[in-house]
């Protein structure tokens, strides 16, 4: 039997806003700027990526290089993104294990 995979990509499972904002709040546990970037790459194709350029006020080569595998995004891109996906970026204390005792 022969098993037929696909590529997954998560920008095919990002539906609405709360999908959004559940996925990034996930991967920005991590804290790896790389894989936070990735995720913003997904979400800026699932939501349509010309769109989210026009909306961030940048080009759409220039926003698909930033948040490409190995783009590095300014801040002030990466929070024009996020305003333009009606987000806001929160800063919150780290919970460590220590913490819960």
């Amino acid at each position: 039997m022969t098993v037929k995979l696909t590529r997954f990509d998560a920008a095919d499972y990002l539906r609405d806003e709360e999908d959004i904002a559940n996925y990034l709040s996930d991967i920005c546990e991590d804290g790896s700027p790389e894989l936070i970037t990735s995720a913003l790459g997904d979400v800026a194709r699932a939501r349509n990526m010309s769109q989210l350029a026009r909306d961030a006020g940048l080009s759409r080569v220039g926003l698909t290089k930033a948040l490409s595998t190995g783009g590095n995004p300014s801040f002030a891109t990466v929070a024009k993104v996020a305003s333009a996906l009606g987000l806001k970026i929160v800063f919150a204390p780290k919970v460590s294990d220590a913490n819960h005792g």
